[in-house]
């Protein structure tokens, strides 16, 4: 009995001499990790509540562009834009407000919302973004300027608008053979984004329907110029 209670009490005394050497790494570690779950989840959940935040003032601008009720589209818009923009109801918000501003023919607000979401995103919204400021800058004659919003990369299915479009503005400066030549590789852009969709079988009617009516308008424009084959 007694050898059992020293064997025992020499385990205590490991344990105390390990704890005192590993006790504190032991609970800093502990807290921290502690400390990162609470985080993460504290994350999520101002994360959410910013979202939900966000879906609320989006749909009071749905409903003032709707009444367009142009003070009520500037609050909403400024708010997202200000508080959420890092969430993706500020960008379309913004395209949202930018159509109203325009109809209501405030384009310097119009463009400043185009240009918010066109320079913040990467994806579909930055090119449309792109293409509906650039529809405004030709309206206003600023072609130099237009001509700018469409150099970069762009998304493969956008490549065809931004080739017909350069080539409206090329028309219009009087460039009549670079124009032609930016029709004709609008034409070729919708042909290769035809067959990398897997064909026409694969497409929806309506999609089907879209190219073909678009693809006709661009070869007008280049019959136009007499450029057609």
């Amino acid at each position: 009995m007694d050898v059992y209670n020293l064997e025992e009490q020499e385990q205590i005394d490991e344990l105390r001499d390990w704890w005192r050497q590993h006790g504190n790494l032991l609970l800093n570690l502990l807290l921290a990790v502690f400390s990162v779950l609470i985080a993460w989840q504290g994350w999520n959940w101002y994360q959410r509540r910013q979202l939900a935040q966000a879906s609320v003032i989006y749909h009071s601008l749905q409903d003032a562009v709707q009444k367009r009720d142009m003070v009520r589209v500037k609050a909403a818009s400024g708010e997202l834009l200000e508080k959420f923009g890092s969430a993706s109801y500020a960008s379309l918000g913004a395209l949202m407000a930018a159509s109203a501003f325009a109809e209501s023919g405030d384009v310097k607000t119009a463009r400043a919302q185009l240009k918010w979401v066109a320079d913040r995103n990467k994806d579909e919204l930055r090119d449309l973004a792109r293409l509906r400021l650039v529809a405004l800058l030709i309206d206003e004659k600023l072609y130099d300027e237009a001509m700018k919003q469409l150099e970069g990369s762009v998304l493969p299915v956008f490549d065809a608008r931004f080739q017909d479009t350069r080539g409206d503005i090329l028309k219009i400066q009087g460039k009549l053979d670079e124009a032609r030549k930016a029709y004709q590789m609008a034409l070729t852009r919708l042909e290769e984004t035809r067959k990398t969709s897997g064909g026409l079988d694969l497409l929806q009617d309506w999609q089907i329907q879209s190219d073909e009516i678009y693809r006709e308008i661009v070869r007008q424009k280049l019959d136009a110029l007499g450029g057609g084959q």
